[in-house]
């Protein structure tokens, strides 16, 4: 049976349905433990759920079952220490094992930026869905949380119907992840919105069924969670839709600081000041060194080759420019570091030979040890190229970033990091860079002058103190 769309309940209520393993409630799987797989696996057995994470890393594997937590995310340790002692869950690198556990089986397996072009690489998707599809003997729910291109939902259907019988009859529903790295086990737990693109009764049902502890949680709470009940299509364009819209904010913000930079304005209290009508608010308004992360830039630009695929493209052609106004604020960090250190540009940019510069952070935000796509790392590279002896510190990138790029000098604290600097460039927003003590610093590097690409400073502290100041946008 079709159900209407679309359907959006604050107080879900669907008749229940029984699971196709018997179970009192359906139990889930996750293929793919990177960031999205594990955070989800780990908080669902919390919420009571019998959970098997699957990969075909062997390595990753055995360290989830040991206890250890691949990635850094702020409570996510203790629940995988629990919910293993708990006997909730386990994780496992044979397919044929996942298919006879699960009913409900959620893709969590990464979809990066192809090598030839801007669209979403969609092979690891294929893979576990047919690997997966290869081993069910039994009725199930494949459901889709990675981010992909509009259409995907179809053709994982097409791809079920190649690989399983038709009796078994297996479904296909898609369900986007709303992650905020540093955040995720309250996203998790505590979603703002939970979305469903399903085609019948019976995959709605499971859905909710599967979410339920969500639900629960929520009551018990006296909260309410939005449940948006769609399509296929619809679902899967919340996903990238949402990133557009929150990318375009922050890059409409720094195309605000490069106005300020030349006209004298302080693109901080230009963001203070509009954000304040409740129709603009003030989140994602601050303006800096730009987006980066596994997310954003990658999938405005898959975004962009889906549309164009669709003949939609012209309909998303002010992605690119938001594209550009983010990479220009890595360039914006050269110049000002120039700046203050009187390196004059030539046609390849200023040259810091024989200069020491400081780069806090490395990671592409706070509360996480992500380097993927991160501005931080990206201009540190830079300005090693330029020919700056560059040294990083980041309080939990820095086995990440040492392979990302080992070219630059990694050290194990701040002070290490200043010490000697001629320039210091604070390029994520970590807490212990905030609230650091300027006049303590000072008294550790070679000259007092810093960059600012958070702006995340104090910026009348670090004057009083003696340094030189420079923000992003601001006089």
């Amino acid at each position: 049976m079709t159900i209407p769309y679309p359907n959006i309940q604050p107080v879900p209520a669907i008749a229940p349905v029984t699971p196709p393993s018997g179970a009192p409630r359906p139990r889930v799987t996750f293929l793919g433990t990177g960031y999205l797989g594990a955070t989800y696996a780990i908080c669902y057995a919390e919420l009571g759920y019998e959970v098997l994470g699957f990969d075909v890393d062997v390595d990753k594997i055995a360290k989830l079952n040991a206890g250890e937590v691949p990635i850094h995310e702020p409570g996510l340790d203790e629940l995988l220490k629990r919910n293993l002692a708990a006997g909730r869950l386990r994780f496992s690198t044979d397919i044929a094992e996942t298919a006879e556990f699960g009913d409900v089986h959620f893709i969590c397996v990464g979809t990066p930026q192809r090598a030839d072009g801007m669209g979403a690489d969609l092979s690891y998707v294929e893979a576990s869905v047919t690997s997966l599809a290869q081993h069910l003997t039994r009725k199930a729910l494949i459901v889709g949380k990675s981010t992909v291109p509009v259409g995907t939902a179809e053709w994982v259907e097409q791809l079920v119907g190649k690989h399983t019988p038709a009796d078994l009859g297996v479904e296909v529903a898609w369900s986007p992840e709303f992650l905020q790295e540093g955040f995720a086990v309250d996203d998790v737990l505590r979603p703002n919105r939970i979305v469903v693109g399903v085609k019948s009764e019976w995959a709605n049902a499971m859905l909710y069924a599967a979410h339920k502890g969500v639900f629960d949680l929520a009551a018990t709470e006296d909260r309410e969670v939005p449940l948006v009940v769609t399509d296929f299509a619809t679902a899967e364009l919340v996903k990238v839709a949402a990133n557009a819209f929150l990318a375009t904010k922050i890059s409409f913000i720094n195309a605000m600081a490069e106005v300020c930079e030349a006209s004298g304005g302080d693109v901080t209290q230009l963001a203070r000041a509009i954000g304040y009508d409740p129709r603009i608010g003030n989140r994602f308004l601050q303006a800096g060194l730009g987006f980066g992360g596994a997310c954003l830039p990658k999938d405005i630009r898959a975004f962009q080759a889906r549309a164009q695929e669709l003949g939609a493209g012209e309909a998303l052609r002010f992605l690119h420019e938001v594209d550009l106004i983010n990479l220009r604020r890595r360039t914006r960090v050269l110049q000002l570091a120039a700046d203050l250190l009187g390196r004059r540009s030539g046609p390849a940019g200023p040259d810091f030979a024989g200069t020491r510069i400081a780069v806090l952070g490395a990671t592409f935000k706070p509360n996480t040890d992500d380097v993927r796509d991160a501005p931080a790392l990206a201009v540190a590279a830079l300005l090693h190229k330029s020919g700056a002896d560059v040294h990083v510190y980041d309080p939990q990138g820095t086995e990440n970033a040492r392979r990302v790029a080992p070219e630059l000098t990694y050290e194990a604290s701040v002070n290490d990091a200043v010490t000697g600097a001629d320039l210091v460039c604070v390029l994520t927003e970590w807490a212990d860079f905030r609230n650091a003590d300027p006049i303590a610093l000072g008294e550790l590097v070679a000259g007092r002058k810093v960059v600012d690409g958070r702006n995340c400073l104090d910026s009348a502290l670090w004057t009083q103190a003696g340094w030189e100041y420079r923000g992003m946008g601001r006089p």
